[in-house]
């Protein structure tokens, strides 16, 4: 992940950042450092603050930005995106959650739109499929990576 160089490209502090996510820097610190994964909404908060792309801070490409993103989130979106690209694999979910070592009644929830994707699952999502992780929460429109 690229939070740090984000947040100094950005002129910002770790006590800043967390103020402005609404965590202690102590917290912050410890996504920054990854010991601790970031919440997608916090991780999503960050890169609207930033302006910069999920895929970016999280190092998929080196594109800061996409034209057309959306600020927000859309999980009624990015749950019927993930439902689709698995479908589209010809992917079971109990195959899904063999493979990325989860619980099928998770991915379940993630695509019902009843839990929004963790940042890890999501990760491990974008790496399996090849596909953008904006683009899996709704974010944007195109597939690419």
């Amino acid at each position: 992940m690229r939070l740090k160089d984000i947040r100094e490209e950005n002129e910002l502090k770790q006590f800043t950042v967390g103020k402005l996510l609404g965590v202690s820097r102590g917290t912050y610190s410890l996504w920054e450092l990854e010991k601790d994964p970031i919440p997608i909404k916090r991780l999503n908060d960050f890169c609207n603050i930033c302006n910069c792309s999920i895929d970016y801070a999280l190092g998929f490409t080196n594109i800061r930005n996409y034209k057309h993103s959306r600020n927000d989130i859309n999980i009624n979106l990015s749950s019927t995106r993930l439902k689709t690209l698995r479908k589209e694999r010809k992917h079971t979910q109990d195959y899904l959650a063999k493979k990325l070592s989860i619980n099928r009644s998770l991915i379940s929830k993630y695509e019902s739109g009843h839990t929004i994707i963790s940042t890890t699952f999501l990760i491990e999502y974008v790496k399996l499929y090849h596909i953008s992780s904006d683009y899996l929460l709704g974010k944007i429109d195109e597939k690419i990576l």
